[in-house]
């Protein structure tokens, strides 16, 4: 019941709800840590509330991904005729400020229908929720199972 109890397998922690039996049955329950909620956040959860969570979880890996990808990616073709006509410079950090107008259009628009399309296929329709469940994930939806 010490600090060591974070690390453990799913298996010899205790579970006190419900809840926490369907968090271990959410995609990305691998062993041999399992289910791991240090902080317990899942102890409160609905079973609706662990499937929203574990979405949010795997949208900000998914982006952070990319963050470190456009990083590397900066640091490798800075100077290069690659992209932009070479006009970025300096350190990644730095490249964000330099980019052109034009780009933050498409990425706007590149954003904004991946996020329509992550909408319409995992949650239910805002005018078919109850006022008391605000961001319903379609009972078949898995989250982050896009394809």
């Amino acid at each position: 019941a010490g600090s060591a109890a974070a690390f453990a397998p799913s298996s010899m922690m205790k579970t006190s709800s419900t809840s926490l039996k369907a968090a271990e049955d959410l995609v990305g329950a691998l062993p041999p840590v399992g289910f791991f909620d240090p902080l317990g956040f899942a102890e409160k959860a609905d079973e609706n509330t662990m499937k929203r969570y574990r979405e949010a979880e795997l949208t900000h890996g998914r982006v952070s991904m990319l963050a470190v990808i456009g990083f590397l990616v900066g640091e490798k073709v800075e100077g290069s005729s690659f992209l932009f006509d070479a006009s970025i410079k300096g350190p990644a950090i730095s490249h964000l400020g330099q980019v052109p107008e034009g780009f933050w259009a498409i990425l706007l628009i590149a954003i904004g229908a991946t996020e329509q399309f992550r909408a319409e296929k995992g949650w239910v329709d805002p005018s078919e929720v109850p006022v008391d469940q605000p961001g319903l994930l379609k009972a078949d939806y898995v989250a982050g199972d896009l394809g």
